[in-house]
């Protein structure tokens, strides 16, 4: 790269289970004037895929490679509650952590280049071997585990959303060390910028720094007043919202005026138009106080934003900000006794009350209408490997690399979470280590740089005969070119290989089985292929006599 592009700072900033278009600059009404600013000046990528739930995510963002190669074949809560559990024994990339067969994205940065900072969520390993400190960030503030309050509430939890918090490699007492008043957006960018301000502790060196939100995940909590800004804003239900994101994402461009949204599925017994007036203003309350961890999350960023450029920082930083996978449908209210013990704990812990949404002490989440209103016009949300739950909102900013860009601000290009790694490496003029690194053999990325593209030596991120693959919770998919094929279990899909034009369809609504036979062929062995490459173990996740609730509403 040029002398002008070298040691930028990075900031990748995580959300958890937001939705594709809950931020302004993809079609969403919550107040998020921050994001859209860098949406707007940067761009803004349409085509970003993720796996369909958080650890894998992180593992791919990290190594870009592989999450069943990276460890997280399966996530580790996942490991424990399925019944082919044993299937997953000792097998490589099923630890269930970050494993040591890849190199993070800090290790091989180092620390004496840059100045390697993560605050935020891990979920990448509990054990202190595997802690952020032991990857290659030499300052660190971690929520260990996948979920927890986002108030210094109910604590006490040992086995439900544990309040496990570890800092600089030291694992906190919450009864001493968390203040009384954190909110875990507001905590988490404190204690990054407190990190970025030690001058003694950074050295002069840039920063390579992460913030892994855990917003907006339930359970859904935030301050009154900030909810209170969205009183009456979702009094017209999921399906109205979703017209109007439809129409507004449309209007930016994020997608075609042509496409096609699929039919919204629902594993509910009512729908909005079956719920009594209470039920319905109850259940707006509930999307009150999602918007309200969104317009928080914004808020914070802001403050970054300000203390970069009150520094002179911000037009050297690259900046991302993603989604680490689809909107949270709440698949695991359908699986038999998959949310029973969790469902327990809510109604003897929690006081759910309407006067009392949002706050520590409650327990709320918005189910699927509510997710397939952010997903429109993909298939269903988190957890699936239809689009809706891989196909997640990304904001590149990075003047020096975009200030030249002669695209479109929207980049359809298809690209994945695993890009991430050979895109910094590239800008900085790093080769990644593999085959060996630090006396450990590891794998070598399977991302693609970016670098190219935005450089205008490629028209593709990924060329036409390159594949990527995903697999979770027994659903799989693979991406080549402009077609897909996907596989759902029954009882939750046909149980059959299905091919897809996502250049045309992204709402996976035209199957092409029989109009292109020789296409399904060619895509379904290259999922052998990807099965071999990767690792990955085969396995069923119902038995043939699972039962679930499953209604497809027509549009009007």
């Amino acid at each position: 790269m040029s002398e002008s592009l070298k040691d930028p700072n990075f900031l990748i900033i995580v959300a958890d289970d937001l939705g594709f278009t809950d931020v302004g600059c993809f079609g969403g009404e919550i107040k998020t004037p921050n994001l859209d600013k860098l949406g707007f000046d940067g761009l803004r990528f349409s085509g970003f895929h993720t796996a369909s739930a958080c650890s894998p995510t992180r593992s791919m963002l990290f190594s870009g490679t592989d999450n069943h190669i990276a460890g997280l074949g399966q996530m580790a809560e996942f490991l424990k509650r399925f019944k082919d559990k044993q299937a997953f024994a000792k097998k490589p990339g099923y630890e269930g952590f970050l494993n040591w067969k890849v190199a993070s994205l800090p290790e091989i940065i180092g620390n004496e280049r840059y100045y390697n900072v993560i605050s935020g969520k891990w979920h990448l390993g509990l054990d202190e071997e595997n802690w952020p400190n032991s990857r290659g960030f030499e300052k660190t503030f971690t929520l260990l585990p996948g979920a927890g309050n986002h108030y210094k509430k109910n604590v006490h939890f040992k086995d439900f959303l544990p309040f496990l918090y570890a800092e600089n490699g030291k694992k906190l007492d919450p009864a001493v060390e968390i203040p009384d008043d954190f909110y875990s957006t507001e905590y988490f960018t404190s204690k990054f910028l407190e990190n970025l301000k030690d001058k003694e502790a950074r050295k002069g060196r840039p920063f390579f720094g992460c913030l892994t939100y855990t917003a907006p995940h339930w359970p859904l909590q935030a301050p009154r007043e900030t909810i209170n800004k969205y009183k009456d804003v979702y009094a017209d239900g999921p399906f109205e919202l979703r017209k109007r994101r439809l129409e507004k994402s449309k209007e930016l461009g994020i997608i075609d005026e042509s496409t096609v949204a699929h039919l919204v599925e629902t594993h509910k017994t009512k729908i909005w138009d079956e719920l009594s007036e209470e039920e319905k203003k109850y259940d707006s309350r509930v999307m009150e106080a999602y918007a309200a961890m969104v317009d928080e999350l914004d808020k914070n960023i802001g403050r970054v934003i300000d203390y970069l450029k009150e520094t002179g920082e911000f037009e050297n930083t690259l900046i991302v900000f993603m989604s680490d996978n689809g909107a949270e449908g709440m698949l695991m209210e359908a699986m038999p006794n998959g949310w029973a013990h969790a469902k327990k704990i809510i109604e003897e812990n929690y006081d759910n009350s309407y006067e009392n949404i949002g706050n520590g002490d409650s327990f709320v989440y918005y189910g699927d209408l509510w997710a397939q209103a952010a997903t429109a016009p993909r298939y269903m949300y988190k957890m699936w490997s239809t689009e809706g739950g891989i196909n997640c909102p990304l904001i590149f900013h990075y003047p020096k690399l975009h200030e030249n860009w002669k695209g479109p601000k929207v980049v359809d290009q298809f690209c994945t979470v695993m890009d991430i790694v050979p895109t910094v490496l590239e800008l900085l003029n790093i080769a990644h280590p593999a085959p060996n690194f630090k006396g450990r053999e590891i794998y070598p990325p399977r991302g693609k740089s970016w670098i190219p593209l935005l450089t205008g030596k490629s028209e593709n991120i990924y060329q036409d005969d390159e594949y990527v693959g995903w697999e979770l919770f027994g659903q799989r998919a693979l991406r080549q070119g402009r077609y897909k094929i996907l596989y759902i279990p029954k009882p939750f899909g046909s149980g059959e290989w299905e091919l897809y034009d996502i250049k045309t369809d992204p709402g996976e609504t035209i199957k092409l089985n029989d109009v292109y036979p020789d296409i399904l062929d060619e895509l379904v062995s290259k999922f052998s292929k990807y099965s071999y490459e990767t690792g990955l173990v085969y396995f069923e996740p119902y038995d043939e006599d699972t039962k679930v609730n499953r209604r497809i509403i027509k549009d009007d």
